[in-house]
């Protein structure tokens, strides 16, 4: 799956200026996009009918249920576990990307607040085919 077979995109994000950079840098690529603050939000959402996403990208720090949470509810679902979980944090420390990628996220990309590095990063994602790509160690932390 690359590129252009990308329908929708979610991202779950609790602050709303970022929520709406990436919503606009999204906009610049073309992509439709559901935004979500909170994880629970995006889970009920994915219990209903489409749209569904084809990947989500999911901010760690966030209130009432954390990325964590969040992305090992995903994974542990037969009906969402083959969705590419993209993790978009300011945190880098290795014991949280380490523990990102045991969760079974599909690549780690620390936040940039710069639009072009956003946009790079964005479509660097959405051109892997994720049904064929292999995560391992060496190819989980995306370097611009």
């Amino acid at each position: 799956m690359v590129l252009e077979t990308y329908t929708t995109i979610f991202y779950v994000d609790d602050d709303e200026d970022d929520r709406l950079f990436f919503e606009e840098v999204t906009q610049q690529i073309g992509k439709d996009i559901s935004l979500f603050e909170l994880g629970d939000q995006m889970l009920l959402q994915l219990d209903n009918p489409p749209p569904h996403p084809s990947v989500i990208f999911l901010d760690l720090n966030m209130p009432i249920k954390d990325g964590f949470e969040v992305l090992q509810e995903i994974k542990s679902d037969s009906n969402l576990q083959d969705v590419p979980v993209i993790i978009l944090s300011t945190t880098s420390n290795t014991e949280t990307v380490e523990r990102c990628f045991k969760l079974g996220a599909s690549l780690y990309v620390k936040k940039s607040m710069s639009i072009e590095d956003l946009k790079k990063s964005l479509e660097f994602v959405l051109s892997i085919d994720w049904e064929q790509h292999t995560v391992t160690e060496n190819n989980f932390v995306y370097k611009r």
